[in-house]
């Protein structure tokens, strides 16, 4: 098959790219960024470099392939994440739309089935929105959850502070997964038939706040680890603090209401998956121990 993945050699489309190729199959892979090239070629692929701001490169990239893994990158400089996340979207669907493609493979997110009061998860919700007006195209949306390695970002705060916190408490769900699960489901769907837009939900492992502080903390010699809860106000204030632009701290603040409230699993509840990834968190946790110690 000839099969054309965004996302460049990011953590998600770089091992996706691995178990594509192996499996024998074409693979061209897009980055906006030039200084890729040679990695994406080392790989066996064929780099696109362009813009996705750019339907018509987005276009041609496309043209030609009998399925397409589509994702919108992070843009933490966005002036509006929601606009950004919808423009993107939307070139995606004209590029689509002129290309012929016609099976798609779209990274979603868990909560995504909800409109409003989700923080980052709003624009992905807008995405599927407008790639479900595709007419003649099937589309599988995988709603990921939280991803794993997000938990790196809070390496400073266990070194400063000694404690792992957000504005949710101690006992609140969290629905996990690795990108590498990731990569893998989304090579199996690229290699089967399906038809119409369908979502599939994908989970590496479930726990609480408070287990996950205990089960990193153990992993990097402090079993005593805390979660804290912090207001919203609180969390506004050190995001702010060190240097996270306001409309992603809005965005973060905003989802972590949703997972106090456990609003965002709603549909996942509904619709859980019958298999899980294969990397649990204990396993995480030796990866997040050798970042840690680096």
């Amino acid at each position: 098959m000839k099969i054309t993945i965004t996302g460049s050699t990011g953590n998600i489309s770089k091992p996706l790219a691995q178990i594509l190729i192996a499996a024998g199959h074409e693979l061209t892979i897009v980055s906006s960024n030039s200084d890729k090239t040679a990695e994406i070629e080392a790989l066996g692929a064929k780099a696109a470099i362009g813009s996705l701001t750019d339907v018509t490169f987005i276009a041609s990239a496309f043209t030609g392939a009998d399925a397409v893994y589509a994702m919108v990158p992070p843009n933490f400089g966005a002036p509006s994440l929601r606009e950004y996340q919808g423009q993107t979207g939307k070139n995606y669907a004209e590029a689509i739309r002129q290309s012929g493609v016609k099976r798609v493979v779209a990274l979603s997110s868990i909560g995504a089935h909800l409109s409003e009061g989700t923080g980052p998860i709003k624009g992905v919700h807008d995405v599927e929105g407008i790639l479900s007006g595709l007419e003649d195209v099937a589309i599988k949306f995988i709603r990921a959850p939280f991803f794993y390695i997000n938990l790196f970002n809070d390496i400073p705060m266990i070194k400063t502070a000694g404690i792992l916190g957000a504005n949710y408490p101690a006992d609140a769900r969290l629905v996990m997964v690795h990108p590498t699960d990731i990569a893998a489901a989304v090579a199996e769907e690229l290699q089967q038939s399906f038809a119409g837009k369908s979502v599939r939900y994908l989970v590496s492992d479930e726990t609480t706040t408070g287990q996950l502080a205990k089960t990193l903390g153990a992993a990097i010699g402090k079993p005593e680890l805390p979660w804290v809860e912090f207001t919203d106000e609180q969390a506004y204030g050190g995001m702010t603090q060190h240097g996270v632009p306001e409309e992603m701290v809005k965005n973060f603040v905003e989802m972590g209401t949703a997972i106090r409230s456990g609003a965002i699993w709603e549909d996942y509840d509904k619709h859980q998956p019958t298999t899980s990834g294969k990397i649990k968190l204990t396993d995480f946790a030796k990866e997040f121990a050798a970042v840690y110690n680096a």
